[in-house]
Order: C-alpha cells, then structure tokens, then sequence
C-alpha cells in the first residue's frame, strides 16, 4: 500500500503506522474524518472540509485536537512532503494527493464513559490520489439500488460523517455483487438519499435535482459547490424529494465526490438512464467544475 501515515505527530510509511488496540476509535467506531484531494499541489475547499468536520466533531462531542486550523494544514503538508510522490516513475508529474484526516475519541478503558477518554487521537493518511479513468466520463458508469437501508438520522446520523461505516460497506458490497460502481441508497420511508461514497443527483428537464438535507443524507462539498456552478452557468440546482420512479423516469443522472468529481450514470440497476450516454447538463457541469478547480480556488 504506497500510503504515507502521520499517527498524532508521527509520520511513516503505511506498514508502520500503528495505533493502540485500546483507541476508541477501534474499539466502538468512535471517530470523524474527511477526505480531502489537492489539485497541483492546492488542497481543495480546505475551508468546508474544515467545518464540516467541526460539524461532525460537534455532533459526537469530540475535541478537535489541533490549537487552529493553520496547525492542521501544517500536519497535512508535512505528511505530503513526507509521502515524496516525485520518485514515483509511473507517473510523468506529480500527482495529485488523497487525504483523510480521522480524528478519534482516543485511548481509554473499556467503557462508554466520555472521561475515559481525555486525548483524542489522529491520523493523516497520504497517497497518491488515483481518480476514475477518463472513458469513464465519456461512457458514464451503472449504479444499482440497494436492499441496505441508510441509517435513520436519530440512530447514527448521516450527517456525521463518522469512521463507523458499516451501513455503507454492507451496500457498497451489495453493488459490487450486482455489478455496479456505486450503490444508491433509500431511507426507511423509501425515499432517496445518498451513494455509499458520493451524493447524486438527477437532471429533469434540464434541471438537476438532488435530494435534501432533511431525507438523511451528508452534506457533500462537491454537492454544496454543483449548486454555485449551476446559478454561475444557467442551470437550475434545486433539492427536491425524490423515490425510484424519479431516478428511472430522469434524463441524466450523475455522481458528486471530492474523488470522483462529476461522475455521469448511465445505468440503475438493468435500466438504461436517457439515451445511455452522459447528458449534456452532466458534461456542461463537469466542464465547470474542471475549469474551477484549475483557477477558482
């Protein structure tokens, strides 16, 4: 695994990074992170990844253990350095990083109790970020619907964005058995909500619609931004409930990530999307996030 990883300050190579087996964040999935990417070297929307894990710190009552942002940024950018991605000679400049910052409740005693548990712990994982191959944008991907039901907001919230993922692995899995990229998930009154890794949204009548905050879904960066590149180019972006007719009766539908950027779906399940192909309100999209990221941060 060619990943570099800083462990509460110390910094290694992936088969050396360890963490105490008595981490809460081990024992119960007791934990937050964000996955962060940068862009020539420029972590992209620092700033929201920032507050949505201070959302999420805030949700669980978690300390963040870094003094400030700037301290944080600093942790980051030494991991990068450390990582030396430039002696990599399967690529021909240096690539763009993956980052996740997981903080957690920290070492303590086996119980639920807050005080058994004063040092939160962290770690920053480093590697090189390897996106979807382009013919992927020009063919666009199947996703399927999945049997696995999102947590419901007063269980664990999906607004956390919480290292206990195992409602999104168990759908994940069920979409790789199904043969699907992702896995599109419904909440417990079957309305849509969210992928197991991505937001989505559907285009109707050149509109793109994605479901809202209030159906159990994380609030994503890349989702927030699809709504300022929409009013920027002229193209409606409006939350709205949606349920399965809406994503098999839309005209495009697409996927949103920090890694995955705009991602076009073709396929839900065995039905065919539009005419198949990646729709223009899809393309016109991308295009506008590429251009922001390469001069709009």
């Amino acid at each position: 695994m060619a990943a570099t990883v800083n462990v509460n300050g110390r910094i290694s190579a992936a088969k050396d990074a360890v963490i105490p087996v008595f981490d809460h964040g081990f024992l119960y999935g007791e934990g937050i992170y964000e996955t962060l990417r940068t862009y020539d070297g420029r972590l992209f929307l620092f700033d929201r990844h920032l507050r949505r894990l201070r959302n999420s710190a805030r949700m669980i009552d978690l300390e963040i253990p870094f003094a400030n942002d700037d301290e944080l940024v600093a942790h980051i950018r030494d991991t990068i350095d450390a990582a030396n991605f430039d002696v990599a000679a399967l690529y021909d400049r240096r690539p763009d990083a993956y980052v996740r910052v997981m903080i957690t409740r920290g070492v303590g005693e086996l119980t639920y109790d807050l005080l058994a548990t004063p040092k939160p712990s962290w770690v920053i994982i480093v590697k090189p970020l390897v996106p979807p191959a382009a013919e992927v944008y020009e063919r666009g991907v199947k996703v399927v619907l999945a049997d696995v039901v999102r947590n419901h907001p007063r269980s664990v919230n999906p607004m956390i964005k919480s290292n206990n993922l195992m409602n999104s692995a168990l759908a994940a899995q069920e979409a790789t058995k199904r043969g699907g990229f992702e896995a599109v998930m419904r909440n417990y009154r079957g309305e849509l909500t969210e992928c197991t890794q991505s937001n989505f949204f559907i285009v109707k009548s050149d509109a793109a619609l994605t479901p809202p905050l209030e159906s159990g879904l994380l609030p994503g960066i890349t989702r927030e931004l699809i709504f300022e590149l929409g009013r920027a180019n002229d193209i409606e972006v409006r939350e709205q409930l949606l349920r399965d007719d809406d994503l098999f009766g839309a005209d495009e539908t697409f996927l949103t990530s920090t890694t995955r950027e705009i991602l076009p779906v073709v396929t839900v399940d065995d039905r065919t999307i539009g005419n198949g192909k990646p729709g223009p309100v899809t393309m016109k999209l991308l295009k506008a996030f590429r251009s922001f990221c390469s001069g709009g941060l």
